[in-house]
């Protein structure tokens, strides 16, 4: 008697449970069927105001969906292990640059370990890679295991600052895991920004504080720029690099926005490079500026190429308005280290201009007007609110060890999305009714107890996908209708030797304990083999496969406590109450 009552309390409870998880999933289905019923934009904005807090809480706890039923994007992105490798060499010449150069093209087209290429390429020169890299008493093969440890620490690194970055961002529940040795695939659900969130994932985010050139450096060196192109293009004008940028006094040039791509281009060429000052660089602003005329002008700098201090000393982060509250700008914290350069850095420079330069661009450009004791900064130059919260987020997950590029790019649309959750869901209540109607038809009341044990399996498995915040995509939906298949498979097994024992004779109590009593071990032993492989998928598996086996285990999990618990206390209160007989099985 204990024991039946310990199971109708463990029944009742499970029960209780799932039904208490899947409440916010029904309250946002509910909320958004209110929010869609509103006419008027008015209306509905008022709706979400006051009832924010309890939207929010529903969207959070409530069933999620993944990237093929929500909509949004599925990244391929790739670590460029050709930069990481060209920041560690110390002895950097043409024939080092040429090098890497080949394997680049190679890793381009080849899937094959980029350490391996180095090594192969570098071997084939009759080179040893000690003179480039680490110690030159390092063996090849002492370097070769080096360099695949900073491969393998760039590619985690780069995995956890892009995972940073998207959950600071604000994506529920995305999947970020990582392919091979230099790939990671990225699936965010319900992305509407597209470009804002490629262009937040793809940023280096490689804060630099550098000091511009002297004054009259910049109008020298273009000079010297311009007669350079001239001559190699064999332009008798002189006008080769004037043509596009305008240069005002001594210390101001600008380029129009139309020719930025091509004097960029112009500022790499060896001849261009071959004019530049000891420890120089040419750098356009990160924004353009809007001329009178109405035409948008980037201003070019003249910065020293080795920059003062660099973003790995900022602690704090901040998106907010200037002074004047109109214009975005994002505030900066430094740690103790970074504070105490920083000190020194401004009290030794004041009056001259300090480069804020991220990724290769620059921000702002303000003069030092006193040293700052306190570590603080700011970069200014910023477009909108939103652009200054992204670089919040970039520069609170910190730098990626090396650049990464998006190989592959899939988009998923709401609409698409709504159709496979259309789909599944017909998939699901077809597979479900046929098994229903069957086993009633079938097993008689035996039937109707099995498809009230399957209903309370589909409810565990939405409800422990809910309360673990885990999503449910198509192929998880799948999982579910194969976890139907199986309850019911159980459910057979133990009503087929309850059929034996009654046509040996035996009472309707003394055929449904021998009845499950023997099939017990099978039902285990299906259940356990599932449940590895299962196991197995996850573990092994990537994005939609591992969809299917959370499911799938979960599934097979309540499966077996609704085949071998629920269905047998069932039976044993119709028992009690002498509402089964012999034919209840059919």
């Amino acid at each position: 008697m204990k024991n039946k009552r310990y199971n109708l309390l463990i029944i009742a409870g499970v029960t209780l449970l799932a039904l208490w998880s899947l409440v916010p999933t029904w309250k946002e289905y509910s909320l958004g069927k209110q929010l869609e019923a509103f006419h008027s934009p008015e209306d509905s904005l008022n709706f979400v105001l006051s009832h924010r807090d309890e939207i929010e809480d529903a969207r959070q706890k409530g069933l999620k969906l993944g990237l093929d039923l929500k909509g949004g994007m599925h990244l391929v992105m790739e670590v460029d292990q050709i930069d990481l490798f060209m920041q560690k060499a110390w002895n950097r010449d043409s024939k080092f640059d040429a090098i890497m150069e080949e394997v680049g093209r190679k890793a381009a087209i080849t899937d094959a370990d980029v350490v391996d290429l180095v090594s192969t390429t570098f071997r084939k020169e009759n080179i040893r890679l000690s003179r480039y890299f680490y110690d030159i008493r390092n063996s090849d093969a002492e370097i070769v295991g080096k360099l695949r440890k900073e491969a393998s620490d760039a590619l985690v690194r780069a995995r956890e600052i892009i995972r940073n970055r998207i959950d600071q961002y604000g994506v529920a529940e995305p999947m970020i895991t990582t392919q091979g040795n230099r790939k990671i695939i990225i699936e965010l659900p319900g992305i509407s920004d597209e470009n804002r969130m490629r262009n937040l994932l793809k940023g280096t985010a490689k804060l630099e504080f550098r000091l511009l050139r002297e004054n009259g450096a910049l109008s020298r060196t273009l000079d010297a720029i311009n007669t350079a192109v001239s001559a190699s293009a064999g332009n008798s004008s002189n006008d080769g690099l004037f043509r596009f940028v305008q240069v005002y006094g001594s210390d101001n040039a600008v380029v129009r926005a139309e020719n930025r791509e091509l004097v960029a281009a112009l500022f790499s060429q060896p001849e261009a490079v071959a004019q530049l000052p000891p420890d120089s660089e040419l750098l356009l602003a990160a924004r353009p500026d809007d001329a009178e005329d109405g035409s948008r002008l980037y201003t070019i700098y003249l910065v020293r190429k080795t920059a003062e201090l660099t973003g790995g000393v900022i602690t704090e982060a901040k998106a907010t308005f200037g002074s004047q509250g109109v214009q975005p700008e994002v505030l900066m914290s430094m740690n103790s280290e970074g504070t105490s350069k920083w000190a020194r850095i401004t009290g030794s420079n004041i009056g001259k201009r300090i480069a804020i330069v991220l990724d290769g661009a620059v921000y702002s450009a303000p003069v030092v007007q006193s040293k700052i004791p306190n570590g603080n900064s700011v970069i200014n130059g910023i477009q909108s609110l939103e652009e200054a919260k992204d670089l919040e987020i970039v520069l609170k997950a910190g730098a990626l060890p090396a650049p990464v590029r998006i190989v592959e790019e899939r988009t998923v649309g709401p609409s698409l999305g709504a159709d496979y959750i259309r789909a599944g869901l017909q998939s699901l209540i077809w597979g479900f009714s046929a098994v229903v109607v069957f086993m009633i038809f079938y097993y008689r009341q035996g039937g109707l107890a099995a498809d009230v044990a399957l209903v309370l399996n589909v409810l565990i498995v939405l409800s422990v996908l809910a309360g673990f915040s885990a999503s449910l995509s198509l192929p998880g939906i799948a999982g579910i209708v194969l976890t139907m298949g199986m309850a019911v498979d159980a459910n057979v097994l133990i009503y087929e030797r309850i059929r034996e024992e009654l046509a040996e004779g035996r009472s309707i109590t003394s055929a449904v304990s021998e009845g499950y009593d023997r099939a017990f071990s099978s039902i285990l032993d299906s259940h356990v083999t599932t449940l590895a492989a299962s196991f197995l998928l996850y573990t092994y598996g990537i994005g939609p496969i591992q969809g299917f086996a959370v499911t799938l285990m979960i599934g097979t999990a309540a499966s077996l406590f609704t085949a071998i618990v629920v269905t047998r206390e069932i039976f044993r209160l119709l028992i009690a109450k002498n509402m089964m007989s012999a034919k209840s099985f059919g």
